[in-house]
């Protein structure tokens, strides 16, 4: 009998599979599974006959719709596209109105945003028609909406459809509605080059976006401590005007920035009041707009005493880089057979690495400059490897979906960090990927770390008494989280609530909304009490493992830039 080494390598048909067999089988199943479900006659698969042209000599005299963001990022950008030569309106944030108009004439079981959205549009044009006057054709030719699409388990990616349908009902049928990607082929294709998303756009976007990130964030950090009720809002208008000129006449935004910070200067505060911090989470559109589609959550919780942490659209920016970059190095892994690319993937994976990279820094050293100029300190955007990395176990970064693996990681940043005292997760009735995943794994994070206070709500546009309930029973635990801080770094610093009040008059810095104390906690005042120990004690006390500790000095004493918590040497 030979032996099996020396009888050499077996046959190559021994060893692969059949493919060509395989191939076979398959299509021979499909056609009988074709016959057997009357599938072989012709179907008329449904079209979407909307036109989709937009070229360079409709400018003149079309006007582009958008809105969805906060009111300030909706105003900057209107200015942004105003400076690039283009004719541009940004809707009116979304009302109950617009949510009747929405539910009249769309599809049934649609989610909440894409109600108040469409409706806000169909509200707008019936306007032109009926108040002003414009016929149903001049209203069509005239105007185009630009919006975003969208993939996985999510209608959002049925925005453009469902816009179409509605437009159509109500006797606007033709109106052009663009998913802004379309014009992201504008040399190509001479129907979408009314848009350039050239880089020229794309700075201007990306500075609106920041721009208004920072003064918005700024706003909700000042807004809960006034000392004069309504002195931030009209700071905030003030501010809209400054910006909007200096981004449509294309003027230094740097420049305005210092000049809006310059307005926020006179904004007297008061920073030792305790008030619980809630981070606000969730679906992108629910979360951010400030109208009804969310029941104004925001100035509910702060006239509810609360201060708003609010998520910025530039970290939404940053994880769809993140995601990218993530979804290339998962690739450059893959073995091929067939030596096709996926979609528009690069044949230079290296290069689109590094360049990602380099928009990620822009964007960043962005938002930090602003930051700067408009004064708001102590901030940091979330780290997006951070937040994958404490997130993995929970929910897997592959997954996507709305914030995707985000909403877990903030979650558990947020506690692990003593960044708020209440995480708030808006979502629309039945979104499928935040209430439908992220929600169903907050228990068990809430399992892992039992000091959490997650409340989770969902929005119809109908329910705002729900709502409020809930939010109320969880903002209990949070305000007595915030007191409990407050005692504790009045009792470090050796201090009581009538002593830190006479210290924090005489300090100038702290009576202003440009200063906010560093972070050691979550809460602001309490980190106000440990920022006047820190300053009431000897120069020396910053280094205690010399010196040892100093008296009145606080027993948390550290500042890293808002990551967290240092605990004393």
């Amino acid at each position: 009998m030979k032996n099996a080494v020396d009888a050499g390598p077996p046959a190559k048909d021994s060893v692969l599979p059949d493919f060509e067999g395989i191939e076979r089988a398959l299509c021979d199943f499909e056609a009988e599974e074709r016959r057997r479900l009357g599938l072989d006659d012709d179907v008329d698969h449904w079209n979407d006959p909307n036109p989709r042209r937009f070229t360079k000599d409709q400018r003149d005299h079309t006007t582009l719709l958008f809105g969805g963001l906060t009111t300030m990022h909706d105003a900057l950008i209107e200015a942004g596209l105003a400076s690039l030569g283009y004719r541009a309106r940004a809707l009116d944030c979304p009302d109950n109105e617009s949510l009747q108009f929405g539910k009249e004439f769309g599809n049934r079981a649609q989610c909440n945003p894409t109600y108040f959205t469409v409706g806000n549009l169909l509200k707008y044009l019936t306007r032109l028609r009926d108040e002003e006057g414009l016929s149903a054709e001049e209203i069509v030719g005239n105007n185009i909406l630009l919006t975003v699409g969208a993939c996985g388990p999510c209608r959002f990616g049925t925005y453009v459809t469902e816009f179409r349908k509605v437009l159509r009902d109500a006797g606007f049928a033709g109106f052009r509605v663009f998913d802004i990607r379309e014009f992201g082929q504008h040399k190509r294709r001479p129907e979408a080059a009314g848009l350039e998303l050239d880089a020229r756009f794309a700075v201007t976007f990306f500075k609106c976006l920041a721009a208004g990130d920072v003064v918005n964030a700024l706003a909700y950090r000042t807004r809960p401590y006034e000392v004069v009720a309504g002195a931030t809002d009209a700071a905030l208008e003030d501010c809209r005007a400054i910006l909007c000129r200096a981004i449509g006449e294309r003027r230094s935004l740097l420049r305005a920035l210092r000049r809006c910070r310059d307005v926020f200067a006179k904004v007297e505060v008061d920073r030792l009041r305790p008030k619980p911090k809630v981070a606000l989470i969730g679906e992108f559109w629910a979360m951010t707009t400030e109208g009804e589609g969310n029941y104004q959550l925001q100035r509910f919780l702060e006239a509810e005493g609360a201060e708003c942490e609010i998520q910025m659209i530039t970290t939404w920016a940053l994880y769809e880089i993140w995601e990218n970059a993530f979804d290339i190095r998962e690739r450059m892994l893959l073995r091929r057979r067939d030596g096709e690319r996926y979609r528009n993937e690069s044949r230079a994976p290296v290069k689109t690495l590094i360049l990602l990279w380099l928009a990620r820094v822009v964007l960043e050293r962005m938002f930090y400059s602003f930051a700067h100029a408009v004064g708001l300190k102590h901030y940091r955007l979330p780290d997006m490897d951070h937040i994958a990395r404490i997130s993995h176990d929970l929910y897997p970064n592959q997954l996507r979906g709305g914030e995707g693996h985000m909403e877990v990681g903030k979650v558990i940043d947020a506690v692990t960090r003593k960044k708020a005292h209440m995480v708030l997760s808006v979502k629309p009735f039945g979104c499928m990927p935040s209430s439908g995943v992220s929600d169903g794994i907050q228990s068990l994070v809430a399992a892992r770390y039992p000091e959490s206070n997650f409340c989770p709500i969902e929005t119809t546009g109908d329910g705002a008494v729900n709502v409020y309930s809930r939010v109320q029973m969880a903002l209990f635990r949070a305000r007595a989280a915030a007191e409990k801080e407050y005692e504790e770094a009045l009792a470090a610093a050796g201090l009581s609530a009538e002593e830190a009040a006479r210290k924090a008059a005489v300090d100038e810095r702290l009576g202003t909304a440009l200063h906010y104390p560093k972070h050691v906690v979550a809460g602001t005042a309490a980190n106000a009490v440990h920022e006047l120990a820190r300053r009431a004690g000897p120069r020396r006390a910053g280094w205690p493992f010399l010196f040892g500790p100093s008296p009145g000095r606080s027993a948390l004493v550290a500042d890293d830039g808002g990551r967290g918590a240092i605990p004393p040497p």
